[in-house]
């Protein structure tokens, strides 16, 4: 069965005199009474043509499926209605300014918006003519791109940049062009680490399933060596792995993004971080990457590439899925290095339960760890729980500070307290410690920004994979730290020694039960490229090409456009680095500063939080003003506030907080890199902790009524059953549906800050508003290294 899938929009085009269509579809200009007006006019009449669709949309006289010549051309008329956005942007004197790009007056910039909508009108020609692929067309094929994957808001983005693009490539010469494509050459990523291949490295790789022991025995070999690192892909992890080793009695220092712990007893290098930070001009004896599947994440992967690529240890002990296999055997044929395979089989067994709880929480067990994927949504179902079963609940997601995390992970692992339940997010899969007997998934779909997706089956079977733990971190460091007291230690088989607990996996809603179901029965496909970012040598040298005042994020974007991969590797996704470039673009700031801006662990889309972001770069701009108490753009004063007397209650004070939270975690990972300038370091510690003690008493705060989530639960179910007729279609033409799905799944980080307004509105949406659908803004993403020259110079997320 052949499935016919066609993307229209809600607005009607009048068709073309047949002279004029005939003309087009032939290739030759139209008669001379349809030739256009003057530019200005021109665009004129397209701002009058926009303004009528604009209304028509709004009284919705529109049809879904107009009947036009092609789709394309509807497409093209929605490309030079964003031409007329983009003019009046530009007109209203948005930064960066046009002068940037060679445009000295409004005459110029008509002329050159004239001839970029000419470029417009071409390339959907070429698209009705059947050229759509980014060969043939590469203007259409970029725009589209961006309108399928971002709708109107990334379409605008990608609109600006191709403006900029054509204005400032008009002045390249074929040498300069030849010179940009030599630098945009990526294609050797392991050539940008000479030191590391002058090393016969050894490779271990550890792999198997979820709680099967791979990087206990990876540890065991880096805890037996006198120099190393451990690098952990979340800030827990780093801390775990640190706490058990001074536990122990081996010195080793914490190195992550906005914080550095180093022992006063350590005299060898060892160290414990998060991936990002990993020191890559040391030489050490052993060196382990935990979660290298992650080098395949479309977003953050350059961080686990980075990583392994060029580590100087002797030894380098890499942990991660059977899916890891082949990737990683094809990088160490190209890097030369020794490849040892270690297998491992899971210590406990794991089980699909046939039955869902039925939304009744009153079913819930001792040692249940209920996923969500949203903030306000874990709060409100700890409340929800906790009124249920008259048990404490324990709260876990991404970005509760790392301190809170292992307090309530603390907890809920003790099984001498009533804190029987576990509410995370997906956090929990990335190998995060915990006892947990059940895994539960409230749902099985992410609000990506746009609308539902479901959840890749890898990070389904990832997260399941958590149940049945037979021994968390505590109890390691407990141990570890009676036997360093008491001088006796166990052997090893005795600490391998698993106690047999059988994991469960099932769902709080029926209709989530299938999804998972079939996802725990189905094999991942291997591995086939792993993620790189350009460095950031590469990228200065690049920066030169350009106009001094030419906006950093078209350079980046360039640079992305025009780059050359090897089959073996992909280019990282950019999202926040752009936002954040324009947002410090009008500072007098050297690229390399803006590099190091781009890398930061920032928070963009909450509110208020581009005000911080201005006033650190205008601190660094001006080489001053770093003092912690000096800067307006900080809510210091919610300190001084009761959790309770917040306007919006305990749940805005919570928000705020945890804004606050990060703009203090972005002030202490720019005082390592501009020590002289954000000087308030250990105020701001100070501060962070009175923060992190606000957001715990917070925790207990936050409510959700009956009729929300039935309505959650209403939007949510439709949204599943859209996706799984996708799915089945995909099915129905030969297709992988899981396959499908991993492609039109983004990852986003461990979901912590999916999009709140979704559960915001829900309340005020019917059941016949709630099979709609809507749109949102989107999510947090991961940043990529500002370089890979120095000791600890990459961004910690």
């Amino acid at each position: 069965m052949k499935l016919n899938i066609s993307l229209t929009y809600s607005i009607q085009i009048q068709p073309l005199s047949s002279s004029s269509s005939r003309a087009r579809r032939k290739g030759r200009p139209p008669p001379s009474r349809f030739l256009p007006p003057p530019p200005i006019r021109k665009l004129q009449q397209r701002q009058e043509a926009s303004q009528t669709y604009s209304e028509h949309i709004g009284k919705g006289s529109y049809s879904l499926f107009p009947r036009v010549e092609t789709t394309y051309s509807v497409f093209g008329t929605l490309l030079l209605e964003q031409v007329a956005f983009l003019r009046r942007r530009l007109y209203n004197n948005e930064q960066p300014p046009v002068a940037a790009w060679g445009i000295t007056t409004k005459r110029d910039l008509d002329q050159k918006l004239a001839s970029f909508a000419e470029s417009i009108e071409e390339c959907t020609r070429l698209a009705e003519n059947g050229a759509v692929s980014r060969a043939d067309n590469p203007l259409f094929f970029r725009l589209r791109e961006a309108f399928v994957l971002g709708n109107v808001k990334e379409l605008a983005a990608e609109m600006k940049y191709a403006f900029i693009n054509h204005v400032v490539s008009a002045n390249f010469t074929n040498q300069d062009k030849a010179n940009q494509e030599k630098l945009a050459d990526l294609r050797y990523p392991m050539e940008w680490f000479p030191a590391t291949r002058a090393l016969q490295r050894t490779v271990h790789l550890h792999v198997g399933p979820t709680n099967s022991g791979k990087t206990y025995h990876a540890l065991q070999r880096l805890e037996a060596a006198e120099t190393g690192v451990y690098a952990g892909p979340l800030r827990l992890l780093a801390h775990e792995v640190y706490s058990r080793f001074n536990a122990k009695g081996k010195p080793c220092a914490l190195v992550t993004g906005e914080e550095r712990r180093i022992p006063e007893n350590m005299t060898k290098q060892m160290s414990s971080c998060t991936v990002e930070m990993v020191p890559l001009n040391a030489i050490m004896d052993v060196a382990v990457i935990d979660e290298i599947q992650m080098m395949a994440d479309a977003e953050r992967g350059w961080a686990w590439t980075q990583a392994f690529l060029g580590v100087q240890a002797k030894e380098v002990h890499l942990c991660g899925e059977l899916r890891t296999i082949e990737l990683v055997t094809n990088l160490c044929k190209a890097l030369g290095d020794k490849l040892i395979i270690h297998r491992y089989e899971r210590l406990s067994p794991l089980k699909m339960e046939k039955q869902s709880l039925r939304g009744d929480l009153r079913n819930l067990q001792k040692g249940d760890a209920i996923i969500l994927f949203s903030r306000v949504g874990i709060h409100a179902m700890k409340a929800d729980v906790e009124k249920a079963t008259g048990k404490r609940c324990a709260v876990v997601y991404g970005s509760l500070p790392p301190e809170t995390r292992a307090q309530q992970a603390a907890l809920f692992n003790d099984p001498d307290n009533d804190y029987d339940f576990l509410v995370a997010s997906d956090a929990v899969g990335m190998g995060l410690n915990l006892s947990i007997k059940r895994i539960i998934f409230e749902a099985t779909s992410k609000h990506n920004g746009l609308d539902f997706r479901l959840i890749q089956t890898s990070e389904i079977k990832q997260i399941a994979g958590r149940a049945g733990r037979y021994k968390t971190a505590s109890d390691a460091i407990k141990k570890d730290s009676a036997e360093n007291i008491d001088g006796e230690s166990t052997t090893s088989q005795e600490k391998t020694q698993p106690i047999k607990s059988v994991g469960l996996v099932t769902t709080l809603e029926s209709f989530d039960l299938p999804i998972v179901q079939r996802a725990m029965e189905t094999e991942v496909e291997p591995l086939k490229t792993a993620g790189i970012f350009p460095p950031s040598d590469v990228l200065l040298r690049f920066a030169n090409y350009f106009p001094p005042k030419t906006p950093f994020s078209y350079i980046v974007l360039r640079l992305h456009e025009i780059s050359s991969l090897h089959p073996s590797f992909h280019l990282c996704r950019l999202k926040e680095q752009i936002g954040v470039a324009d947002l410090i673009q009008p500072y007098n700031l050297t690229n390399m500063d803006r590099i190091v801006f781009m890398s930061a662990p920032v928070a963009i889309r909450e509110p208020g939080f581009a005000d911080v972001i201005r006033e650190f770069a205008d601190c660094v701009a001006k080489q001053t003003g770093g003092e912690l108490l000096d800067l307006k753009s900080l809510n210091l004063e919610l300190l001084e506030m009761d959790i309770r007397a917040h306007p919006q209650g305990s749940k805005g004070y919570l928000k705020e907080s945890e804004t606050l939270h990060k703009a203090l975690t972005l002030y202490l990972w720019l005082s390592y890199r501009f020590a002289g300038i954000f000087r308030s370091q250990a105020l701001a510690f100070h501060v962070k902790g009175l923060v992190e003690e606000k957001i715990d008493q917070c925790l207990a705060e936050v409510h959700w009524d009956a009729a929300r989530r039935r309505q959650l639960t209403k939007l949510r179910q439709k949204a599943v059953e859209e996706q799984v007729i996708k799915l089945e279609a995909a099915d129905e033409i030969g297709e992988d549906p899981y396959l499908a799905r991993e492609r039109q799944t983004p990852r986003e980080g461990d979901g912590s800050d999916a999009e709140e307004a979704f559960e915001d509105q829900a309340i005020q949406m019917d059941s016949t508003e709630a099979g709609k659908g809507a749109r949102f803004s989107e999510t947090n993403v991961p940043i990529p290294p500002p370089s890979n020259g120095s000791k600890y110079d990459s961004v910690n997320v």
